[in-house]
This record gives structure tokens, C-alpha cells and sequence, in this order.
């Protein structure tokens, strides 16, 4: 099993991966289809107009998660990691203006926001929560081309026909083209004590059979880099977060707090606490006004690993840019695993596949860095995510903020202590970690969907009551 760790960490906008990144891809992809041969097009017919439907919880928060412009976006064809977060206002617009979108490589279509964007509340698509209906109509309102594209978590995108040769395969067979192909931490453990390796050299060993070690280590850098960015972002931003909610934002004025502390050197029992929050929250709030962040597994959890790696830069002895890489390549297999055995969607499971991942990767990424052996890195993942289990998605108002950003600060603290659990152990556990990811994604079966990210229940319901 390989997926790499440019699919597990995505550059691109808040805020959230499968509301905002996912659909916004998907659009990009139904004008590519669109524009290509592989559907029976009728002779002299011609596209006049675009229509969206957009189904389940992306109906249902979507406004919140600002899925509607993120569609727009897409269809005007812009892609995540390119977008610029400064012009986004603009260009949606100047679609509402002139009720038209003109794609790059495309003749201009009809396209109006108030008319063809339905936030369809009624009709659930059959292969997953975040369902999204794209369709090509004639001048004539015949519909030529009709598309159905899932939003499956961590802005990755799948037809439906995709999804269901996904699901029809009960056993997905071993990647063959990679040498170490495990696709579950028992697997990994088994290559780990055969060859030697400690899992950041095992996941390189996959990347590298697809690029350069030099590529590798670029994209590597260029992820932190981005992910740090963020955080400098969030720390100096300010105000009311958009929304309704009035959310003030937190960071800067806790930053400078701690600030004043390190000058003085006053005693600080939470220090590491303290500066984990406050760098989690900065992601987070960056997110929750549409910034540049990086999936971490996902938008809403991307304040977690950001927020670890820091602190490790700031509190560990030794931490380096190659110490960086490690976490990262380290964190990205064990969100592989979560991934390709349960879900890393809030749609699907609830933030325990959210908060609940992001805090399993960022601890086993930590026991890396600290040296740890592969079981104890995996242990450290079972720690963290094992308390993470039964997390529900309730977003206050469909905003990706209460309880949200919050709770990536303690996703931070629950990794940092998950990490120092399992290095002061031999990493002989009583739970595996596969173990822990079949009970989420049971768990998340059981859970009733008011609790997954459609903001009818939980917080969502109870905070708008009192």
C-alpha cells in the first residue's frame, strides 16, 4: 500500500480540505472532463450552462465551510495550491456579477451562483457523506454531461464509479511497485525488525522509487515551510473571524503573553502546553479565514503536526531540517495506514479520524525525531489516537472554529504526551495500533450522523440553545 506523503500533505486553502480543497478540485476535474473525448458527446451540441448540486454534509455545512466558493473557484479553474487567498473574493464577484465563468481553455459558460449552486438538504448521495453533483447543460437545459464526485477527506476526490471499484475490493492488493509495501502497522513493524530500518528510511525507500531523493527532500521542505508560514501568519493576525459567530482570534495576544514571559523568565509549569496551543491555535484560526495551510491529515486537524514540529524546533536538543524530513515522512505513514484502513474524514467518522489521526501521526513523527524505535513510534500512535476514539464533527454554526481550534491545541498536547508515554517504554503495549484504527472506523459506523460534520447535533445544536 503507498500513498505518498505529497497525498497526505497538501498544500493549499482553509477551511477545510473535504468542504473547501476537495470540491474545489472536483470542479477542476468536471471541466477537464468537459473539455475531453471520454463522453458521448452529441454532434453539433454545445455546453451553454454549468449546474452543481452539492449533497449530505456538504449541504448541510457547506456555507460554513465555504464549499460554495470553493466551486466557484474550481470552476473558474483554480486549484487549491494555486489559488491566491487574496484574490479569492474577487474572482467569486465577478461570477456573481456577471453570472458566467470563463475557464482557461473553455469558451464562457452560464453560471449563476444563486441559481445553479443547489445546497441540496434532502437527498443524500449513496456512496458518501460529502457527495456533489457537477452537469453540462445545451441552451436548451438538456443536460449533455452529468458527473457525481465524492469528497473523501484530506482534499482527495473520487467519481462514483471510482468509489465503488474502491469498496468492491474487500482485500486492496500490496503495491508491488514499491519495497515496502506495508499496508498496516503490523506489516510495518515486520519489514522494520527484518530489514533494520526505522520507518522515516522505509517510507524514503517508497517515495524515491517515484522521485529524486533531491525532490524528495524539496517537497519536504517546502511542506514545512509552508506549514511554519502558517503559523508566523496566524501569530500576527487579529480580530473577528468571519462567519457570524464573532469569534475573536486568540494567538497573537497568548503569543505575546508567553512572550513577555521568556524575557522575564518566569517560572511556567505549562510552558510546553502553553507554546503548543498557542502555535496550534495560529494554524487554525489562519484556516478558519480561508488562509494558506497544508492538509495535516486535514484542514480542520492542521494545527497538530504544525504546532509539534515547532515546539520540537524550539524545546528539542538536536532537531534539524533532516530531523524535520523524518517526522514527516514518519507521520505520513502512519496517516496512510489510518487512511487506507479507516477514515481520515470528520464526514465519515467523526473528528476522531480528524484530530483523532493528526494527533497518532504527529506523536509517532515526535517518537521519531526523539529516536524511538519503530515500536515504540507506533505505540505513541496507538496512545494518541486510542484517546481521540469517540470524537465527534459538531462545528458550532458550520464553521471550522467552536470547538475546532481549540481542539487541535489539545490534539498537540494529547501527541507530546502520547510520544513521551510510549519513549519511556520498550514499546510493548497491550493494544496495537492496528487494533485502536479498526475500533475508529467501527466507531465511526455506529456513530449517528448528526455527530459527523452536518451540524445538527453535539455543540452545534446545544450552544445556539443555552
Amino acid at each position: 500500500m503507498f500513498l505518498s506523503v505529497f497525498d497526505v500533505f497538501k498544500i493549499g486553502v482553509g477551511p477545510s480540505s473535504s468542504h473547501t480543497m476537495g470540491p474545489m478540485s472536483a470542479a477542476v476535474r468536471f471541466l477537464n472532463e468537459v473539455a475531453g473525448p471520454d463522453w458521448p458527446r452529441p454532434a453539433g451540441a454545445r455546453i451553454d450552462r454549468i449546474r452543481v448540486s452539492l449533497h449530505g454534509s456538504l449541504a448541510f455545512t457547506g456555507v460554513g465551510h465555504g464549499t460554495g466558493r470553493a466551486v466557484v473557484l474550481g470552476l473558474t479553474g483554480e486549484l487549491p495550491d494555486q489559488v491566491d487567498p487574496d484574490r479569492m473574493d474577487e474572482i467569486i464577484a465577478g461570477v456573481e456579477q456577471d453570472r458566467k465563468i470563463s475557464p482557461p481553455g473553455h469558451p464562457d459558460y452560464h453560471f449563476d451562483p444563486k441559481a445553479d449552486l443547489v445546497f441540496d438538504k434532502k437527498q443524500a448521495l449513496p456512496g458518501h457523506a460529502n457527495g456533489m453533483t457537477f452537469s453540462a447543460l445545451d441552451p436548451d437545459g438538456n443536460t449533455l454531461l452529468r458527473r457525481i464526485y465524492y469528497s473523501v477527506g484530506g482534499g482527495f476526490v473520487v467519481s462514483d464509479t471510482e468509489l465503488e471499484a474502491m469498496k468492491s475490493k474487500t482485500k486492496a492488493p500490496v503495491d508491488k511497485a514499491v519495497p515496502y509495501p506495508f499496508r498496516n502497522a503490523k506489516q510495518m513493524l515486520e519489514m522494520a525488525a527484518r530489514t533494520g530500518l526505522t520507518i522515516a528510511q522505509m517510507k524514503r525507500a517508497n517515495e524515491e522509487i517515484h522521485i529524486s531523493g533531491e525532490e524528495l527532500d524539496a517537497g519536504l521542505d517546502r511542506i514545512w515551510s509552508a506549514m511554519n508560514g502558517c503559523i508566523d501568519r496566524g501569530l500576527s493576525g487579529e480580530g473577528i473571524m468571519p462567519g457570524g459567530l464573532k469569534v475573536r482570534r486568540r494567538a497573537r495576544i497568548l503569543h505575546d503573553k508567553l512572550q513577555d514571559e521568556w524575557r522575564q523568565n518566569r517560572r511556567n509549569p505549562l510552558l510546553a502546553n502553553d507554546w503548543l496551543s498557542v502555535y496550534a491555535m495560529a494554524v487554525n484560526e489562519e484556516n478558519a479565514v480561508g488562509g494558506r495551510v497544508v492538509t495535516a491529515p486535514t484542514n480542520g486537524a492542521a494545527g497538530v503536526i504544525p504546532a509539534t514540529i515547532r515546539y520540537v524546533m524550539q524545546f528539542h536538543d538536536g532537531a534539524d531540517q533532516q530531523a524535520i524530513r523524518d517526522y514527516l515522512l514518519t507521520a505520513a505513514a502512519i496517516g496512510g495506514i489510518i487512511k487506507h484502513n479507516a477514515s481520515i474524514s470528520g464526514a465519515e467518522v467523526g473528528c476522531q479520524g480528524e484530530v483523532g489521526s493528526a494527533a497518532a501521526m504527529s506523536a509517532a513523527g515526535l517518537a521519531a525525531v526523539m529516536g524511538g524505535t519503530p515500536e515504540q513510534i507506533e505505540n505513541a500512535a496507538e496512545i494518541a489516537l486510542e484517546h481521540h476514539l469517540g470524537m465527534t464533527c459538531d462545528p458550532v454554526g458550520g464553521l471550522v472554529q467552536v470547538p475546532c481550534i481549540e481542539r487541535n491545541a489539545l490534539g498537540a498536547v494529547k501527541a507530546v504526551t502520547a510520544a513521551s508515554l510510549a519513549m519511556k517504554g520498550d514499546g510493548k503495549h497491550f493494544v496495537p495500533l492496528d487494533a485502536c484504527i479498526e475500533t475508529m472506523r467501527q466507531t465511526g459506523l455506529d456513530m449517528n450522523e448528526r455527530y459527523k460534520e452536518t451540524s445538527t447535533g453535539g455543540l452545534a445544536v446545544n450552544v445556539v440553545e443555552c
